[in-house]
């Protein structure tokens, strides 16, 4: 009667080639998640710069000026993006959620104030998304992390 052999320890340990690259290398592979790293940041920040620059001109017409503010806002999401995605993973599951909601909340506050609202507002409704953002964060980080803060699968 033959058995099956029992897997070396290597291939039952999770890849960690980067931050949170395990996951998207077993979903589209290696290659992809290499390229899915710098695409999302880049296309997430041409999307946000875009649209902080379209809330801004209010329906003028498009100048120079509004262009700069867009690119500037773009390279900047994008620049806080890969900062906060190389920070995160070295830190435990509460201050790992507690970064990206930092990200998050001053993301949509920025955007939220280009409209013609108040101060309270904006700082209001960045403050409800975050706590939305972090509740959600958390509980993904506490149900796939041990207190180290390693994957579990």
């Amino acid at each position: 009667m033959a058995q099956a052999a029992p897997a070396s320890p290597v291939s039952r340990t999770p890849r960690t080639t980067g931050p949170d690259s395990g996951l998207m290398a077993d979903l589209v592979g290696e290659r992809a998640a290499a390229v899915l790293k710098w695409a999302g940041p880049v296309a997430g920040g041409l999307v946000y710069g875009f649209w902080a620059a379209a809330i801004n001109r209010d329906t003028g017409p498009i100048t120079g000026w509004n262009v700069l503010f867009g690119f500037v806002c773009a390279i900047v999401f994008a620049g806080a993006w890969i900062g906060v995605r190389a920070m995160a993973p070295l830190m435990r599951r509460e201050l790992h959620a507690l970064l990206w909601t930092a990200f998050a909340g001053i993301a949509f506050g920025f955007i939220h104030s280009q409209s013609d609202t108040s101060v309270l507002r904006s700082v209001l409704m960045s403050l409800a998304v975050s706590a939305g953002v972090y509740a959600m964060l958390f509980y993904r980080y506490y149900t796939h992390e041990d207190a180290a803060g390693h994957r579990v699968k």
